[in-house]
């Protein structure tokens, strides 16, 4: 089953996909290989703002998305 969180943050496309591969603007940042229950994606807007993507769960997959450390976008 193919999962997908996608955000827009003043003009950033921010998508990640599966807890697997996490996508800005467009570009890969930063890919996991492999399974696992909690994971972390890190990558940087045009600007080099930090984007940091905590992913975890056990029956369902949660999305939390921080930017330079403030929440921008939850699942739960």
């Amino acid at each position: 089953m193919k999962k997908v969180f996608e955000v827009n943050h003043q003009g950033n496309h921010i998508h990640w996909i599966n807890g697997e591969k996490l996508y800005v603007n467009g570009e890969l940042q930063d890919e996991n290989l492999g399974l696992a229950i909690r994971g972390d994606l890190e990558g940087k807007l045009e600007d080099s703002s930090r984007i940091k993507v905590t992913i975890g769960g056990f029956l369902t997959i949660n999305c939390k998305i921080f930017l330079e450390n403030r929440l921008i976008f939850s699942s739960i």
